[in-house]
């Protein structure tokens, strides 16, 4: 929704890339088969209108696996990664993963680490439900 005053976002296709977590090259191509919106700024750049931009985003981050398979969820922030770190202790274990570009960690049983068999290497979710998410507003 368009309000007047307010700035409109535009991103150059390496900055549309980086907000997504792929290449470049991956972002051209989505934009050349029509999977998202691009246009021409006044130097010849192809330029991602910030609203195409988040809605495909919300396109891609659609519930996956765990619905697909029948296991409905209220969680919606899901980090499909892998392993890249574990360290256990007597109760607990430190996990952490690598989504993309971003490092979640988590601490979770023990026993629930060795039952999901996590180990580096191992490809992973990370599921998050929170009420408290603090939001930084990027430059």
């Amino acid at each position: 929704m368009d309000q007047p005053g307010r700035p409109v976002h535009q991103y150059r296709i390496g900055e549309a890339a980086a907000m997504l977590g792929v290449s470049a090259d991956t972002m051209r191509r989505w934009v050349d088969a029509g999977r998202v919106a691009a246009e021409r700024d006044e130097h010849g750049h192809r330029i991602v209108p910030g609203e195409q931009l988040a809605a495909f985003a919300r396109e891609l981050a659609k519930p996956g696996a765990a619905e697909a398979e029948g296991r409905p969820s209220s969680a919606r922030n899901r980090f499909p990664g892998i392993v890249t770190q574990v360290v256990l202790g007597d109760v607990a274990a430190q996990v952490e993963i690598q989504a993309g570009p971003f490092r979640v960690v988590s601490l979770i049983s023990r026993d629930s680490a060795e039952e999901l068999q996590l180990v580096p290497g191992a490809p992973a979710t990370a599921v998050i439900k929170s009420t408290n998410v603090m939001i930084e507003r990027s430059s």
